[in-house]
């Protein structure tokens, strides 16, 4: 019999790949005939998105995310276009100096929730740092921004109360509503009229809250906020909106559509991201009235019962807040980048959607026309995606362009000349 020292170098002989391949084989022969039966239905159920196309596969990043990357399977480096790197923070000397120091002074992780042992002193201080930023009372911190729209509605509004919300809200937004039992309504898409008839026909509830994303994430479209809050004054509503793809670069110091419109303090209450313009590491939040923000830390289970935000994620993100307070050069410059961008694709021949915000949707109208532009501007070294209905409509499929306060303007020349020779070659352009 092998003593415990050959039998672990006898182990260490197998493969690995052998190893698992003949653990899975006797999981699946000492397996339920229910999770036999599970395992056709969900196999069913895949088969079934691959027969659609809408099967989302992953592409491989092994460098650090930035304007440039390196991507398995691929040979040198890509210019990336499809990326949340809205200010390019994600990997900023500065902003991944302060994770290291935070790992180094406050540990990994905190291995608690906020209310038992979970919060530092850093917590603290960023969720000031947050409500400083958009000049609110107060802000609290969450594990995402999708965990800031679950654990909002539920606590903020009751059965005598209705959200008015926007069709085309993020999923999120959409699944927080779901948790709550207040009455749900929604207005089509951008269209005041539809608002107004739905904000007269509540007038009766206890209090009502307009619900919007600040920017829509497909369509690079703002919000029309002037109309929104008067509306919302005008009916005495209150108005949240989700600033995920607005924070940090909209408006002339990157307050996000408040700013842009310069609407400041209109909007009652915001939920974002720590994950996308502010460093792109994790997180999110909501901020506004001190009296919201302390009931949500009694009562948003996601809060509650989520562990805190790692120290280095914490700390990175405090780091951004920081640069973009003491004043940041990178808004105005993501502005000229995407002002540029617009102006040379469109005397290109090209429709796009949306003004003024860096995701610019290059209309192309058919599903395989878009994924196989896709792949062939992957060929040229350009890193975009092609998106077609479920994601959008049926006959509005686009490849979807997201510019980077960090490329440079050989970049952005690379990316249109790769455009415009794709267009011409497969019939988009004359």
């Amino acid at each position: 019999e092998a003593t415990p020292t050959e039998a672990s170098i006898v182990m260490a002989t197998v493969s690995l790949p052998s190893f698992l391949r003949s653990w899975r084989c006797g999981v699946r022969k000492n397996a339920s005939s229910s999770l036999a039966a599970c395992r056709d239905i969900l196999s069913s159920e895949l088969e079934g998105i691959k027969q659609a196309g809408t099967w989302k596969s992953e592409r491989v990043i092994t460098s650090p995310q930035a304007a440039s990357i390196k991507v398995q399977n691929q040979s040198g480096e890509l210019l990336n276009f499809c990326a949340n790197n809205y200010l390019g923070l994600s990997s900023h000397p500065d902003v991944i100096a302060a994770g290291k120091k935070a790992m180094d002074e406050y540990g990994a992780g905190l291995s608690s929730v906020r209310f038992i042992c979970g919060t530092q002193d850093i917590h603290k201080e960023l969720e000031r740092k947050i409500s400083t930023f958009h000049g609110r009372e107060d802000a609290i911190l969450y594990a995402s921004c999708f965990d800031a729209n679950a654990g909002l509605f539920e606590v903020l509004l009751q059965q005598e109360d209705s959200a008015i919300s926007d069709q085309l809200n993020h999923a999120s937004i959409i699944d927080g509503l779901r948790l709550c039992k207040t009455n749900k309504l929604r207005y089509k898409h951008c269209d005041m009229s539809d608002l107004e008839a739905l904000l007269q026909q509540t007038q009766s509830s206890r209090m009502r809250l307009v619900v919007t994303d600040g920017a829509f994430s497909m369509d690079g479209e703002v919000a029309p906020f002037k109309e929104i809050c008067r509306l919302a004054e005008q009916y005495k509503a209150l108005v949240f909106s989700d600033e995920c793809h607005a924070t940090g670069f909209l408006g002339k110091r990157g307050r996000g559509t408040e700013e842009y419109y310069g609407l400041d303090g209109k909007i009652d209450i915001i939920n974002s991201t720590l994950g996308k313009a502010l460093g792109g590491a994790a997180g999110g939040y909501t901020t506004g009235p001190k009296e919201l923000i302390d009931l949500l830390r009694q009562r948003s289970r996601p809060y509650l019962f989520s562990n805190s935000l790692p120290p280095p994620v914490v700390a990175c993100a405090s780091k951004v807040f920081d640069l973009l307070m003491d004043g940041s050069e990178l808004t105005g410059k993501l502005a000229d980048t995407t002002k540029y961008f617009r102006k040379q694709m469109q005397e290109a021949g090209f429709t796009l959607r949306g003004a003024d915000h860096p995701i610019v949707p290059v209309m192309l109208n058919d599903a395989r026309l878009a994924s196989e532009f896709a792949d062939e501007m992957l060929e040229k070294g350009i890193y975009v995606i092609g998106f077609s209905y479920p994601v959008v409509p049926k006959g509005e499929a686009r490849i979807r362009v997201q510019l980077s306060a960090v490329h440079s303007r050989a970049d952005v020349d690379r990316c249109i000349q790769a455009f415009v020779d794709i267009g011409k070659r497969k019939g988009v352009l004359q």
